[in-house]
């Protein structure tokens, strides 16, 4: 009798240890698991809103880790640092230098015969780094064809408000890459 009072209590400390809620620690590893997502991101800017729709079935990682990071607010108040007329927009830098990030990074190299035309929007990467690395920032082609090999994770393609992206895209010095005028991300919202 006895033996079976421990092993009841011995199996309730188990149960009880499982199925709890964990704290998130803040350390520098991707999410383990995405949460459930929209299907579109609301990218409301200084200059107007575009809508993103998001490659989740191509690119669950990357959009997971996009779609935390707008739930998190991660995005608002972020610039477009690096604007080339012709070519991309880019942000989703929190210092705003093209060196910051969320303090991990997601792979998930995409498919050989991806193809960077206007309104695909794709995770940037340092040069370095593996195809697919993406941490936070972004980069909207706006032009015809940017000729990039296939190493940048691709978060989707712009549905609405292309018309904000050609404008923004304006507003860049090519040859600093930098803008003429400051682009502010107001929020991200997933839809």
């Amino acid at each position: 009798m006895r033996l079976l009072a421990l092993l009841a209590l011995s199996l309730l400390l188990v149960a009880g240890g499982c199925g709890g809620e964990q704290e998130e620690t803040g350390s520098d590893t991707a999410p383990r698991s995405a949460e459930p997502a929209g299907s579109r991101a609301v990218v409301r800017t200084s200059h107007g809103t575009f809508t993103i729709g998001l490659a989740r079935d191509a690119a669950p990682g990357t959009t997971g880790s996009f779609i935390r990071l707008a739930r998190k607010h991660f995005f608002d108040g972020t610039t477009f640092h690096r604007i080339v007329p012709g070519f991309v927009i880019q942000g989703g830098d929190p210092t705003g230098t093209g060196t910051g990030g969320p303090g991990y990074s997601v792979t998930e190299p995409p498919p050989a015969d991806t193809r960077y035309t206007k309104g695909v929007v794709a995770m940037a990467k340092g040069g370095d780094e593996p195809p697919g690395t993406s941490g936070s920032q972004f980069f909207v082609v706006t032009g015809p064809d940017t000729s990039l090999p296939p190493e940048y994770a691709v978060l989707g393609k712009v549905t609405a408000g292309l018309d904000v992206v050609e404008r923004i895209g304006a507003l860049g010095d090519p040859t600093t890459e930098r803008p003429t005028e400051r682009v502010r991300v107001r929020s991200i919202t997933i839809r």
